[in-house]
């Protein structure tokens, strides 16, 4: 859920106008490709399988957390905060 850049932290989007910009486009592939993932680490056959569920773990974290972001950015909970930008980036760039 990257903002479109750092220094239009002025008005952040809400509402449909976040899926208007390029960047913030991306987060429906991330959603998209996170639920794979998460598909793909839960059928794989691992000889520890103590390591495939932190596996599971951060790839479920990661996905509900994206999620969950774009339905905060879509219902305008930022109030046009800029420290979004940062929780966002935190979030994202693990």
């Amino acid at each position: 859920l990257a903002m479109s850049s750092a220094t239009s932290t002025a008005s952040l989007p809400s509402g449909l106008a976040v899926l208007t910009t390029f960047p913030d486009v991306l987060i429906i592939p991330e959603i998209i490709f996170g639920g794979l993932v998460w598909i793909l680490v839960a059928s794989s056959r691992v000889p520890t399988p103590i390591l495939q569920g932190w596996v599971m773990f951060v790839s479920v974290f990661c996905f509900v957390m994206s999620t969950t972001l774009l339905c905060l950015y879509i219902c305008g909970a930022h109030g046009g905060s800029s420290s979004w930008v940062t929780l966002v980036s935190g979030c994202d760039n693990p």
